[in-house]
């Protein structure tokens, strides 16, 4: 699979990117549970259908710890034992927050709810702000089909 569009060499594409990805380093500050965060990229990413950042959040959840069951598992959260009730919120919550368009009224009060039983107001923010930002990126990728499957983990920073 060739890319429609090679987004590090374009000019306003690498720069886009450069921006989104400052935007980003605004939520390393925050105390968000890595593998929480480390999930909801992957599920995000699964939902969208981006083979280019399902590879390289897989890949560095596993370099970072993260078990080969809980990320094989990540589709299936809802049935799987192997998260806690604070990761559920979480995956919950990016869900919906990625199927706006699929659901009336977008985020409902009782997903909120159940997110702000596990995390702060600066966890959500960064909770909300992490979905948004993976959206990003899966739209960017999956818009010029960038390809999958070459990530070494760390490779981006």
């Amino acid at each position: 699979m060739e890319a429609r569009l090679n987004v590090f060499g374009n000019a306003v594409a690498s720069k886009f990117i450069r921006h989104i990805n400052a935007a980003g380093k605004a939520l390393e500050a925050v105390e968000l549970p890595k593998f929480t965060a480390d999930l909801v990229l992957v599920r995000v990413s699964q939902i969208n259908g981006c083979g280019f950042c399902l590879d390289m959040h897989t890949k560095d959840a596993a370099a970072a710890g993260e078990s080969a069951q809980r990320l094989h598992m990540v589709g299936a959260w809802r049935e799987a034992k192997v998260f806690t009730d604070a990761e559920r919120a979480a995956l919950e919550l990016a869900e919906a927050g990625t199927r706006i368009a699929d659901a009336a009224g977008g985020v409902s009060d009782e997903v909120w709810e159940n997110a702000a039983k596990h995390y702060d107001e600066d966890q959500l923010a960064a909770l909300v702000s992490l979905i948004a930002l993976i959206n990003t990126y899966n739209r960017l990728n999956v818009i010029t089909q960038q390809p999958a499957g070459d990530y070494q983990p760390g490779m981006f920073g």
